[in-house]
């Protein structure tokens, strides 16, 4: 078969591939980028895209802001140190097994039922209520800093799926943290510490500062997860639900404007991302 013909078909092949991304990406993207500058009659309008930065939608704009960089942020930072813990040497083989296999299944866990998981353990009637309950406590006395049906309340369950998320991230990249660097740098006389400060953290930032994007676009799209557990949260994933199921009737383009702003904010952070990623890949042959 000729080199050109074994080039046509590897062509055809990808047209599924490409029919699926025209279809369920570029098409709805589209979508809403037309829809974002277009008023109640679909004349052309920048109107909408200025009420984002006006109050309520910028406040949804902060509240997503915040429980985006809250939770990629412990995602992250307890997520290394698990991961580092089970991948290290000395460590039993079958951990890292556990570990990822969990963090598989459990990356992928969320919207109602993980919402559903959190109420029936934290909620008034939950199994940690009816333990203390037992225990001879009162269960009438809330906690006085923290409620599940609240900003808090999503950060704890958004960790759920952030952490198993952060340490499927970052573990090719511990495994890049060959024993030959650290031995080498015993050698030459270097305390642990330096080892870290010249060789551990340059290697781990790239992939480090990646895995922080992932994450913090992987929260800042959520929105099953925050619904249930507090349908009045105002972050900007539930004010378009918002719309689309007809709790706002005034102006569905505005929706439109606000996932157009989502999608300002995702690009931004794949801009970095994609960089980062090329780089920590080096380190992961």
């Amino acid at each position: 078969m000729s080199g050109r013909r074994r080039l046509s078909l590897a062509w055809v092949a990808t047209l599924p591939f490409f029919a699926y991304t025209i279809a369920f990406l570029f098409l709805p993207a589209a979508s809403v980028m037309v829809g974002a500058f277009q008023d109640k009659t679909d004349h052309a309008t920048f109107s909408n895209i200025r009420l984002l930065f006006q109050h309520p939608y910028i406040d949804a704009y902060w509240g997503s802001l915040r429980i985006s960089l809250v939770t990629a942020s412990l995602g992250c930072v307890i997520g290394l140190f698990v991961a580092y813990a089970a991948i290290r040497d000395g460590t039993p083989r079958w951990i890292r097994s556990v570990l990822t296999t969990f963090s598989g299944v459990a990356a992928n866990f969320g919207g109602i039922p993980l919402a559903f998981a959190f109420i029936a353990t934290l909620g008034p009637l939950g199994v940690v209520t009816t333990w203390f309950r037992n225990a001879g406590y009162d269960t009438s006395v809330r906690w006085p800093h923290f409620q599940l049906f609240s900003e808090r309340g999503v950060e704890l369950a958004y960790l759920y799926f952030q952490l198993p998320l952060m340490i499927l991230v970052i573990a090719p990249a511990i495994d890049g943290l060959k024993r030959e660097w650290r031995e080498a740098a015993s050698n030459l006389g270097a305390k642990q510490w330096q080892f870290w400060r010249h060789v551990g953290i340059p290697v781990l930032m790239p992939s480090f500062l990646g895995a922080f994007i992932l994450l913090f676009g992987n929260a800042f799209a959520a929105y099953a997860t925050a619904y249930s557990l507090n349908q009045g949260q105002n972050i900007v994933p539930i004010a378009i639900g918002n719309y689309y199921t007809g709790n706002v009737l005034d102006n569905p383009h505005i929706a439109q404007a606000l996932a157009f702003g989502m999608f300002v904010v995702l690009a931004a952070m794949m801009m970095i991302y994609i960089p980062l990623q090329r780089r920590s890949a080096r380190w992961a042959k």
